[in-house]
């Protein structure tokens, strides 16, 4: 069985329960990638969860040359599948291809399908990463923030996180919550002329740049990476105080936390970066 992480009980009567699902997949194998999808979704909905983030092209396995061979559209209908039957909302990320001027355009794509299947947002990934999705993929501008049971919501895709532009964005236009499907290689350097303290490691990503995205902005981040070898792991939920929530360090499981409007103004009253970068003067 996955590992699994509760939340903990919230005095808020109105909030919806986040998770993040981990785990490995199988480069081109769809339908095994699928059917560890679904006994992840399974397990986070038996759980509680009102909404599951899954990693980046985790029903192709993450190989952005092999993704584009594959029927983005028919992946997405099959992750809506998945939604409907266990009732819980997915955000699922797939390829999205299209014409433009006779040229064929790849993309990136996180879709928020509710629990009845119905796809209610689409993003496509901003920043590509590495030589691989430079080569195949296209690129858009910065999504748009859609409502959700209550919740104003964006997505991003694994790079796009990295860049604080890309969060204060949905956050100006309203965010409060970004979902967040992932794949983060694995990737350590230390300078062989200094100490520990120049040196790195990718797990910063999960343990320290999304929890400074969520609290310089105020807002949860739910962040969905791979577990297989190669990748970092560490898929987490990050509050607007810049802590972890939940935290899933390694191998197949499930994370969960509970999210509210209240909770997140109430962060925002705390640290004031988000309304004191709007103040007159101080905007660039």
């Amino acid at each position: 069985m996955p590992k699994k992480t509760t939340p903990q009980s919230s005095p808020w009567t109105s909030c919806a329960v986040v998770a993040v699902a981990q785990g490995e997949a199988s480069i081109g194998d769809i339908e095994e990638n699928l059917a560890v999808l679904e006994r992840l979704i399974a397990c986070a909905a038996n759980e509680g969860a009102d909404v599951v983030v899954t990693p980046e092209l985790f029903a192709t396995g993450y190989d952005p040359a092999e993704a584009v061979l594959h029927d983005g559209e028919r992946i997405r209908a099959q992750i809506a599948d998945l939604a409907r039957r266990h009732h819980v909302a997915v955000v699922g990320s797939t390829i999205e291809s299209g014409c433009v001027g006779g040229e064929a355009k790849y993309y990136i794509t996180a879709s928020f399908v509710d629990a009845s299947g119905h796809e209610l947002a689409r993003s496509r990934k901003a920043h590509l990463f590495g030589p691989i999705e430079q080569g195949c993929i296209d690129t858009m501008g910065y999504g748009s923030v859609f409502s959700w049971r209550g919740l104003r919501c964006a997505m991003g895709t694994c790079y796009d996180i990295e860049f604080p532009e890309f969060v204060r964005h949905g956050a100006r236009l309203g965010a409060q919550v970004f979902f967040v499907p992932t794949a983060v290689p694995t990737l350590n350097f230390q300078d062989p002329h200094r100490d520990a303290a120049w040196s790195y490691d990718a797990t910063q990503t999960s343990l320290l740049q999304v929890p400074a995205r969520a609290l310089e902005n105020g807002v949860v981040i739910a962040y969905a990476n791979h577990a297989a070898p190669g990748f970092t792991a560490h898929s987490c939920i990050a509050t607007p105080y810049g802590r972890l929530a939940a935290l899933i360090e390694d191998g197949e499981g499930v994370a969960l936390a509970e999210v509210d409007v209240a909770s997140i103004e109430q962060a925002r009253s705390v640290n004031t970066y988000l309304q004191d970068f709007e103040r007159p003067g101080l905007r660039p």
